[in-house]
């Protein structure tokens, strides 16, 4: 195949065949207009006197590729991103040729355009650097998305990538489907929010994510899919083999669209965190996720947060709890639940004891001192439990504040006493002796420990100053910090 996207100044070794037509360059400083669904040529000579040649033959609707990787290796990355600025006639983008070397690149909201994201992707498709790469609203629209798309067929070591909120629609989802079908990038993480994409592009990426086994996280929150993307969707759940996490929170799912994406899951084996919030899920929806939670064991995070799900939803959410032996963090937040219902939630944990419910966020619910007292149940079987909901009725202001002391000092007054450093303490808490645990074992341990006793308010103050995004709770930086 011959290159849809050439790196400027880059010919081919061989000579021209007989009868082909020689194009000069415009002058630098006049770029000549080129239109990028015709044709995605990007070649430019270092030399300005040079001219610029394209065989007869070739076809636009080709593979990434090329033309001289000897030479393009002794060619610096920062020329080469500057002469593909000057071909395209955009204006290069200081930060980008500042952190070239970098693993990271951040270019969210930059302005780029189409001809700005065509400049950079001809820098990257021979960068071994950068790992992950931000784009975000930067009007990159089809034609970008055509851009990127060919870099990354090239490009062997980007690995993650956002391009959301960039006005990609339909044409943009298409390219997208069809450059994912063919399983040849090393792209991991996408994340597609936030681009105006309907029902139609569901199913286009029911097509891609059916085939595709790499993506092990994709995010389309916040785009415009309705109970028919639903279905798209949940068929792409039921096929799929390789996505962990998927983001479909802010989009409007109902009923239908809900009962669909719950089939899926129920036959989907590798997906481990699903974000559902800000949908219309409803109580129906709620049943249909009891019954994928009875039956599901790779599922360990689940946000149905504002998804219009009442006490009789939760009834059936949590028979599904009473069989479910991998879920970790359920999120119910700003859904019309009453202490009732937080009731019925905690003592599903209660009958479960192959349960490992780590974290319930309820907190828009206010509760009693006795679903206190059930709790402290609870948490006796199941330790690594922690459940946040809005506040505890008639509990006095002297009360509030002892549950809130400051955990970290009670911890330095017991190293103190006993001559041990805090990381000593810590330390003490793992059966291996590592600087590093899951939350969940972490608060366990916080919970049974003796030396100094805590209550679940301030086990989770310690875990929002040690833990990480990881899921791991880390006190070695600890070793720095100063009483």
């Amino acid at each position: 195949m011959v290159s849809g996207l050439r790196a400027p100044g880059f010919q081919p070794d061989t000579g021209r065949e007989s009868g082909e037509a020689a194009v000069k360059d415009e002058p630098e400083t006049e770029p000549a207009a080129q239109n990028s669904d015709e044709t995605f040529y990007c070649e430019a000579e270092a030399s300005v006197a040079g001219e610029k040649e394209k065989p007869g033959g070739e076809s636009s609707e080709t593979d990434l590729e090329i033309e001289d990787t000897e030479k393009l290796f002794t060619t610096g990355q920062r020329e080469l991103y500057l002469e593909a600025c000057k071909l395209v006639g955009v204006v290069p983008v200081s930060y980008f040729i500042r952190n070239m070397e970098e693993s990271y690149m951040n270019l969210n909201h930059h302005g780029l355009g189409p001809s700005g994201t065509k400049a950079i992707a001809i820098a990257l498709v021979s960068n071994t650097s950068i790992v992950t790469l931000e784009l975000a609203d930067n009007c990159i629209m089809e034609e970008g998305t055509l851009s990127l798309v060919q870099m990354l067929q090239e490009n062997y070591y980007l690995q993650d990538l956002n391009i959301s909120n960039n006005d990609l629609g339909l044409k943009g989802a298409s390219t997208i489907s069809e450059f994912l079908q063919r399983n040849t990038s090393s792209l991991l993480n996408l994340q597609l929010s936030g681009n105006n994409f309907k029902d139609e592009a569901a199913e286009l990426f029911c097509q891609a994510f059916s085939a595709n086994y790499r993506i092990k996280t994709l995010d389309l929150s916040h785009n415009e899919f309705s109970d028919k993307g639903g279905e798209h969707l949940g068929q792409m759940l039921a096929l799929n083999i390789g996505l962990q996490s998927l983001d479909l929170s802010w989009n409007h799912f109902h009923t239908r669209g809900a009962v669909a994406l719950c089939n899926g899951l129920r036959a989907n084996v590798t997906l481990q965190k699903l974000d559902l919030s800000m949908n219309g899920f409803g109580n129906e929806g709620a049943t249909a996720l009891g019954e994928v939670l009875r039956l599901n064991n790779s599922l360990v995070y689940i946000d149905i947060s504002s998804n219009d799900i009442s006490n009789e939803g939760v009834i059936k959410i949590s028979k599904g709890l009473e069989f479910n032996e991998s879920l970790k963090v359920l999120k119910l937040f700003l859904n019309p639940v009453s202490m009732d219902g937080a009731t019925l939630l905690i003592l599903s944990i209660k009958r479960n004891p192959k349960s490992k419910m780590e974290e319930i966020d309820i907190s828009n619910v206010l509760v009693s001192e006795q679903f206190v007292k059930i709790l402290d149940g609870v948490c006796a079987i199941h330790p690594q439990l922690d459940v946040t909901y809005k506040a505890v009725q008639g509990f006095s202001a002297k009360k509030e504040l002892l549950l809130w002391t400051n955990p970290m000092k009670l911890i330095q007054s017991y190293a103190d006493q006993h001559q041990i450093t805090v990381i000593d303490f810590f330390k003490s808490l793992n059966p291996n002796g590592r600087m590093m645990m899951s939350v969940g074992d972490f608060r366990k341990a916080m919970i049974q420990q003796d030396k100094v006793p805590m209550n679940p308010y301030q086990v989770r103050e310690l875990i929002k100053k040690l833990a990480e995004k990881t899921g791991m709770v880390n006190f070695s930086f600890l070793k720095t910090e100063k009483r």
